[in-house]
């Protein structure tokens, strides 16, 4: 690493409930970042090599034709020794980010119980629901290895899962996010101010929202909004509503809420309903049900933006599929891969979003380029530089 770039870890921006690291940790989460930059940097370069030099003549020579389909890529990619030794340090790297974390926090958990208690007590900005169920498919397994997923709790009314994502998330993508892992946030600010200057959305709807990283930047892009963050769990909702209280945001309001059902508002309610890195975590049942809802509440004129990977097109190289599909396999991402092979386009037609509403277009973190070096003009995601989605939106017509 270049002597004028600070480690990762260090980079993070501090604020009052983010955990502090001491030196052991903060040491062992420097070691995560660039493991993880390593990992991003070879994974392609290397298993390219390993597929094209070994696996694929080796398919060639068994079957006497290319491969059909990512899960073929996937079942002849594991027997190689060197994916197989790549795979399992990138396992093992986010099991690590997840104990390092889950340390920090439990060491210090009664204290940031307490303090996210002052954020949230008596204010009308957090509602919780005990009504509320975890959805099953999110009940079924910990989704990227984190314990307990988003909604464990290690004593009622406890923060511990959203203040170890917030930790972790930075290490994972080695501060590709930006110091506040806000990157796609700041993104989405960026976008609307280079498609529709002068738009000012009167009511956002954030789904998914996790501890608010990336609805955030948008509350304090349009103070003037009403700014609603939703999600299923109660631990992230008392993290992320601290948090945002701690950074001086004070027009998000967190609801504890599943998104299959947003009869709590009216049709045509929202001006904006977006997510980020959302739809992947989906049921198939479940996606088509949350959908609807966002065509049924967003007003004529409105947007909708789904943040996310590229689907898995058909003039997509198989090869791609599969390395892209790590997630579903390895990091407890059961519905990635599913997901990601569905025409999204096609659900979102079904959910009401006529094509001709309908458009994809890229979008590119934005962070602190001192720090956050930019992402390869190849438009790949790496886990070194500001990351790249693709954003699947439509601006619903007037009936």
């Amino acid at each position: 690493m270049p002597p004028d770039v600070p480690p990762p870890y260090t980079a993070l921006t501090r604020h009052a409930m983010l955990p502090r690291a001491g030196h052991d940790e903060a040491a062992r989460f420097n070691f995560l970042s660039n493991l993880n930059r390593y990992l991003a940097e070879i994974g392609s370069r290397g298993n390219r090599a390993a597929y094209n030099q070994r696996v694929l003549p080796r398919f060639l020579e068994e079957h006497g034709r290319e491969p059909e389909h990512r899960y073929e890529v996937r079942a002849a990619m594991n027997r190689d020794p060197f994916h197989r030794l790549w795979s399992a340090l990138k396992r093992n790297s986010m099991e690590m980010r997840q104990q390092n974390g889950r340390q920090i926090v439990l060491r210090q958990l009664d204290e940031y119980n307490a303090l996210a208690r002052q954020y949230n007590d008596g204010r009308d900005t957090l509602e919780l629901d005990d009504n509320v169920a975890t959805p099953a498919y999110q009940n079924a397994v910990d989704i990227h290895c984190m314990p307990g997923s988003y909604h464990g709790e290690e004593v009622p009314g406890d923060i511990s899962a959203g203040a170890n994502y917030d930790l972790g998330l930075f290490a994972t993508t080695a501060g590709g996010l930006g110091g506040l892992s806000d990157g796609g946030g700041q993104a989405l600010v960026a976008w609307i101010r280079r498609e529709r200057p002068e738009w000012a959305p009167r009511r956002i709807l954030d789904l998914g929202c996790t501890v608010g990283h990336n609805i955030v930047p948008l509350a304090q892009a349009f103070p003037d909004a009403e700014v609603i963050a939703i999600d299923a769990a109660a631990p992230v909702l008392r993290y992320g509503h601290a948090r945002a209280q701690a950074l001086g945001v004070h027009n998000i309001h967190f609801v504890q809420m599943n998104a299959e059902d947003l009869s709590r508002f009216p049709d045509a309610h929202f001006d904006w309903v977006q997510t980020t890195m959302f739809l992947h975590e989906l049921s198939a049942r479940a996606m088509p049900r949350i959908l609807a809802e966002c065509h049924r509440v967003l007003a004529p004129g409105g947007l909708v933006l789904h943040l996310e990977q590229p689907q898995y097109a058909d003039d997509m190289p198989l090869f791609e599929q599969f390395l892209r599909d790590w997630d579903a396999w390895n990091n407890n991402e059961p519905f990635w891969t599913a997901m990601h092979g569905e025409k999204l386009e096609e659900i979102m037609a079904q959910a009401g979003f006529s094509p001709d509403e309908q458009f994809v277009t890229g979008v590119r973190a934005v962070v602190d380029e001192t720090v956050f070096p930019r992402a390869s003009d190849n438009g790949a995601e790496d886990h070194g530089r500001a990351a790249v989605w693709h954003a699947y939106g439509a601006w619903k017509k007037a009936a």
